[in-house]
């Protein structure tokens, strides 16, 4: 690997362990970076094992500040859909609307897994379609944060990156 290459993927993972870190400070519940890290690791880090790896990392590391909690693995599992999401939809095809796009269907995603997983634990809601719906109805106020979370951080992110590639255009990746 080519130094400048090397360069560019330290900036796009130092991007995503600060935007991880963003989970620490006081925010509105559900507006976090985890969907824009994971979308924006697919982008940028391709089909390298890192696009998966670094996001899980970060949220592991701010879990090991917020705590573990039971639903975890269904973060985890989302978080690796989104990045996904992220190398499928945005591999060279970072444009506004296409991350905007991609950032709306990761939440969607995300909103349907993790609420999917509280539903199937049994601890909140019976195990019927009854229980399901209550469930997914009781979680809707979260969405629209996780949606403009989504939204924001993902502007924020590609902006940043795409900014400095304009300022250092030694540190582009080669797509």
């Amino acid at each position: 690997m080519d130094t400048t290459k090397n360069h560019g993927i330290k900036i796009v993972i130092l991007l995503i362990i600060a935007a991880a870190f963003s989970r620490l400070i006081p925010h509105y519940p559900n507006f976090t970076a985890i969907g824009a890290i994971a979308l924006f690791s697919g982008a940028y880090l391709n089909r390298n094992w890192l696009a998966y790896t670094i996001p899980v990392f970060a949220l592991f590391l701010s879990d090991l500040f917020l705590g573990f909690h039971e639903g975890m693995i269904a973060v985890y599992a989302a978080t690796l859909l989104v990045v996904f999401i992220g190398n499928y939809m945005l591999h060279n095809k970072v444009r506004t609307v296409p991350v905007a796009l991609a950032a709306v269907i990761s939440s969607v995603s995300f909103f349907i897994i993790t609420n999917f997983a509280v539903w199937a634990s049994g601890l909140l809601y019976p195990r019927d379609l009854t229980g399901l719906l209550a469930c997914y109805v009781a979680a809707i106020p979260f969405f629209h944060s996780t949606l403009l979370g989504d939204l924001f951080y993902s502007g924020v992110l590609f902006g940043a990156y795409e900014l400095l590639v304009k300022r250092f255009p030694q540190l582009a990746l080669q797509k």
